[in-house]
């Protein structure tokens, strides 16, 4: 079994094997039979035994020089639900994330790292195809009546690596629809509130791999709960905590409404408060999770091995932040450790979003060609038109400028979000530069329509029930339902948002500027709302 589990984790060595046999005019099966028990057929002459031996003994010598030059490039990408960047690497002093900051000790932790739709379905579906969520279909929920999910012919990360020879599977939250289309080869059980037990429960698979692997871990943590903590102040959600009953393997960290951070886009008020408080206590929970996944990975001689992505897929769930494209609502925490690289503890200012996560991915796993373009074994070209043309995604590989602080051409993202919910039509599309931001409200005469479980937010409901006058951050509570067509505001003088500056004169010219950004990037996006420049 020395060959096959030294050489099948890895198609580079394969492509090296090929070449040797194709040298000696010989035929030889892929790797991945059993052993060296090989039927090797010879096409050229006849070979004396003595020959023979000496065929073999510089096979086997070929396969343990490259076993020895092409480790296993293995993949962990790490999702939280609903988290905005509130970890103590982040910043932020009050929130307990000891492993969260130590992979950034140990790795590169981006500042500017954005998603580019605030709804968890959409989110995931950009995450795991490089492709806004207008390109691939997934505009929305998944599951239950909302339905949505991506087109046929669209090719997903777990996919592309299956072609690449790896083994994928994923753990907790999934949330992505059709499975044809998102295909693992395993799905691992486990509580997605659980973190330590789905850890635990990984361990097989990463242990048992000899193939390079790609495992998806997501946790539910920090989402919004069905329950309310009723027996506290102002009936915060839970959070998925467990204040009597912990989760298996997790300490329950818990924190005053007093001591917690409330960020400039959230009010001030005792409810806020009690919710984060919670919001806090399950990120501790996430917080241990990657803990016991690291001790896993580092057990089983993985660690080394591994590219390891921490992100969330939007930011917190609070009126202001999720289902929106304000700051609060697309900034994430994004951590990568790559083991080839030798500087560790390093900030990277690039400004990154979430079509980059698989490009890089498969980047990392040798499957794009010298354009940046998945090869066409691993992503088949698309008909368009009877002409096949190469597949493409929306972003780049960051893989070459991980271990850089500033790299030049990394200064702008776009976002696009049309739904979350089925009922919450409300398309929006950004462009963010490193000073200016652009928001089209697209369906700006409708009311901001809300999530069910964001309307229900004690956070809400609080300045809610005092008036549209109430202030909420820093807009109001009717400022914040009814919006303006255009939203543009100086990100460095303004990082609140709170300053819109669309109709400004001395701004006009910046606005045409960006407006046309948005266009070029809605044409190159192939976005069907592109449409409402001309009508409506």
């Amino acid at each position: 079994m020395l060959g096959h589990s030294l050489f099948s984790r890895n198609l580079a060595g394969q492509r090296h094997i090929d070449a040797f046999f194709q040298r000696k005019s010989l035929v030889v099966p892929p790797l991945g039979g059993s052993g060296f028990t090989r039927d090797f057929r010879l096409k050229a002459g006849r070979q004396t035994k003595h020959g023979a031996a000496q065929l073999v003994m510089s096979i086997m010598a070929l396969w343990l020089v490259i076993a020895s030059a092409a480790p296993a490039k293995n993949v962990v990408l790490f999702i939280t639900d609903d988290q905005s960047p509130d970890l103590g690497c982040y910043g932020n002093p009050i929130v307990k994330t000891p492993y969260m900051d130590a992979l950034a000790a140990d790795g590169v932790r981006f500042t500017h790292a954005f998603c580019t739709t605030a709804s968890c379905s959409a989110s995931r579906s950009v995450i795991l195809t490089g492709l806004h969520n207008h390109a691939n279909g997934h505009y929305g929920h998944q599951h239950a009546y909302h339905k949505f999910s991506s087109y046929p012919h669209i090719q997903s990360l777990p996919v592309m690596l299956g072609r690449l020879g790896y083994r994928t599977a994923r753990v907790g939250k999934y949330h992505v629809a059709p499975e044809e289309v998102y295909q693992f080869d395993q799905a691992i059980p486990g509580n997605s509130r659980s973190p330590v037990e789905m850890a635990d429960n990984c361990k097989t698979f990463i242990q048992d791999s000899d193939e390079p692997f790609f495992l998806l871990f997501a946790t539910s943590d920090p989402h919004r709960s069905g329950d309310e903590a009723t027996e506290l102040p102002h009936h915060p959600n839970r959070f998925g905590n467990r204040p009597n009953n912990p989760y298996p393997g997790t300490t329950n960290v818990d924190y005053s409404p007093d001591e917690v951070i409330v960020p400039p886009f959230l009010p001030d008020t005792p409810e806020c408060r009690a919710e984060i408080a919670q919001y806090y206590q399950a990120i501790s929970r996430i917080d241990q999770g990657l803990g016991r996944l690291v001790q896993i990975l580092k057990e089983t001689d993985k660690w080394d091995d591994t590219l390891f992505i921490f992100t969330s897929d939007h930011g917190m769930a609070f009126p202001g932040a999720k289902t929106t494209v304000y700051e609060g609502g697309l900034r994430v925490p994004f951590l990568v450790r790559n083991p080839q690289l030798d500087a560790r503890g390093t900030v990277n200012h690039a400004m990154i979003s979430f079509v980059d996560i698989t490009p890089t991915i498969v980047d990392w796993a040798e499957g794009l060609n010298e354009n940046g373009l998945p090869k066409p074994d691993v992503a088949p070209p698309v008909r368009t038109n009877r002409q096949a043309q190469p597949y493409r995604f929306h972003g780049r590989s960051f893989l070459p400028i991980l271990d850089q602080e500033s790299p030049a051409g990394w200064d702008e993202i776009y976002a696009s979000h049309t739904f979350h919910e089925i009922q919450m039509y409300y398309p929006m599309r950004v462009v963010r530069e490193r000073q200016y931001k652009l928001i089209w409200n697209i369906a700006h005469p409708l009311p901001f329509p809300f999530a069910s479980d964001l309307w229900a937010a004690p956070t809400w409901q609080a300045q809610y029930k005092k008036g549209l006058d109430a202030p909420y951050g820093q807009m109001t509570v009717g400022s914040y339902i009814q919006r303006p067509e255009f939203e543009l505001f100086d990100i460095q003088a303004d990082p609140a948002e709170s300053t819109n500056l669309a109709n400004a004169a001395e701004h006009q010219a910046l606005l045409k500027r960006l407006q046309g950004k948005l266009k070029q990037f809605q044409a190159d996006c192939d976005d069907p709302w592109i449409l409402k420049w001309d009508y409506e």
